[in-house]
């Protein structure tokens, strides 16, 4: 394949080949069209809106009573990540002049030498763009907000961020190096990954698995006549998702160009296809439409299309649709196999649709897609006749499953014995929910307020026969409450003037031990 002209409509020639030059003296945009670098910051823009999407998601998944601790979650996470990118992780995960193949340098430590060179993603774009939009929740931060999917309704908030900024130091960088590095030895053995198949599914999927299994099982009681507390929730952080995957898959062919276009296409299809795919398999048991179905399909299609929406044709993308909601709704089953607690199922929809995702790309790319861009070729697939890209791209599942896997849980065991920075909450606080345990707020008031219920009504064993007369000022468990319904203008603390925190149910103290122990089955279900 031949064009015209490859590359950046201005071929770089810049003063200074690490920063791009002098700006001070020098304009440094000369080298770039502004149409492309405001597609990537829009794109950057859409991608940031996927960490709040993935907190909706997980807290309508969840309880009621932990709904609030996962939205906390991710959003602190990505504040987190932010912190570890700009310090030292773009350097480890990308840095021009590292030659190791396996992880980078800290040439660009904090930034350092990050301007207006052509980035080491595309010359259409300058570094210091391509270095935001990497962090951006496009990659490292989307990839830990999946993560924390891992703690739902039994771990500790603090100890997982620990665990996200060392995880984002030895794996996530790694493997991102392995992918997009200039000598990542994945991308010089000719290895396809579009938008990170490898780096955020593959690693998020099996780093939560391996989180997971070292947290351990919720209770089995707790398990009882499980469901997602808000479906409602669900559908609007899929939304969320969906809007934001097309700045994710779009924005990675750098670029407003064809290649950007064909990216959302196919996106699009393979995300339909799935739903449809996963809807009707569960139909099929239920003899119901389920619209928790359907979001597991449209996230598990768009997963898949992370690494091939920029390499396979429309066509293709309706088949990689349909087998990844097949693959990935049966592995949402294996869980129950190996007996790891996947709460939502983030090994399923992340890390397996990610597998088959590059596995498509061995069989599938095809040149004249990649080549939309104008700037990047390739040899393609086997419809290409291009037989050894299948096998490069299974030693990269291969490899990153392995590596993630094992190296995350080794990380987790490690955080858990350390005094103070146990991963799990206690079992008192897994019955009354993270939002009480880890946060103190809850995401819905009635939680709350039907504390208080609870804090008047008797703790007996023997049910009250005779007709209840409490004084109308003694009816709620905190003195506001009663103030303002007896017409009084509320005060500025509690009677009591303390406020319990996390060792337990603020307003049942008084009750004694066999108040909590009562008011603790109720909260069970």
């Amino acid at each position: 394949m031949s064009y015209s002209w490859v590359g950046a409509p201005t071929e770089f020639n810049g003063t200074n080949a690490e920063t791009g030059g002098d700006s001070s003296t020098e304009n440094l945009n000369q080298w770039y069209q502004s149409g492309d670098q405001a597609y990537i910051l829009i794109a950057a823009a859409m991608v940031m809106v996927m960490v709040p999407g993935l907190g909706f998601l997980y807290s309508g998944l969840a309880r009621r009573k932990s709904a609030l601790s996962m939205i906390w979650a991710c959003m602190f996470s990505s504040s987190v990540i932010t912190f570890q990118w700009y310090f030292w992780g773009y350097s480890l995960a990308l840095s021009g002049s590292a030659t190791s193949g396996f992880i980078g340098d800290l040439r660009r430590f904090g930034l350092m030498n990050t301007l207006g060179a052509p980035s080491p993603g595309s010359p259409l774009v300058p570094e210091l763009l391509y270095a935001f939009y990497q962090v951006r929740m496009q990659f490292c931060a989307v990839t830990a907000a999946i993560i924390v999917g891992a703690v739902a309704e039994r771990g500790r908030l603090i100890p997982m961020m620990i665990f996200i900024w060392i995880w984002a130091t030895i794996v996530y960088c790694p493997v991102a190096c392995w992918a997009w590095g200039a000598n990542g030895w994945f991308f010089a053995w000719g290895g396809l990954d579009y938008a990170g198949g490898g780096p955020v599914e593959i690693v998020s999927g099996m780093s939560a698995l391996a989180y997971s299994m070292v947290l351990g099982r919720r209770q089995e009681k707790m398990m009882l006549n499980f469901r997602p507390h808000n479906v409602s929730l669900i559908t609007l952080g899929t939304v969320f998702l969906w809007f934001g995957w097309l700045g994710f898959n779009g924005g990675s062919a750098f670029g407003a160009n064809l290649r950007a276009t064909v990216a959302c296409w196919n996106s699009n299809l393979t995300a339909m296809f799935a739903a449809m795919t996963w809807v009707l398999l569960d139909w099929r048991l239920a003899r119901k439409w389920s619209m928790v179905g359907w979001c597991s399909g449209c996230i598990s299609g768009l997963v898949a299309a992370t690494p091939a929406s920029g390499f396979i044709t429309p066509w293709a993308s309706v088949a990689l649709g349909i087998t990844t909601g097949i693959v990935a709704n049966f592995a949402t089953k294996i869980k129950f196999w190996i007996k790891i607690d996947d709460a939502l199922d983030v090994f399923a929809e992340h890390g397996v649709a990610g597998m088959v995702g590059l596995l498509f790309n061995g069989i599938f790319a095809a040149p004249y897609i990649v080549g939309l861009d104008g700037v990047n070729t390739i040899d393609g697939g086997w419809i290409m006749h291009n037989w050894k890209q299948l096998y490069i791209q299974i030693a990269y599942i291969v490899a990153c499953t392995a590596y993630s896997f094992v190296v995350s849980a080794l990380i987790a065991f490690a955080i858990n014995k350390i005094p103070g920075l146990h991963l799990r909450a206690s079992e008192e606080a897994e019955l009354l929910g993270m939002d009480d345990d880890q946060l103190g707020e809850f995401a819905y008031d009635y939680v709350e307020v039907r504390r208080d219920y609870l804090a008047w009504t008797p703790a007996k064993s023997d049910p009250i026969t005779t007709e209840h007369d409490i004084p109308q000022g003694d009816r709620h468990g905190i003195s506001q409450h009663s103030q303002m319904l007896e017409g009084k203008a509320p005060s500025e603390s509690s009677h009591d003037g303390a406020h319990t925190g996390i060792g337990g149910d603020r307003h049942a103290i008084a009750a004694g031990r066999e108040g909590v122990h009562n008011e603790k089955n109720s909260l069970e279900h």
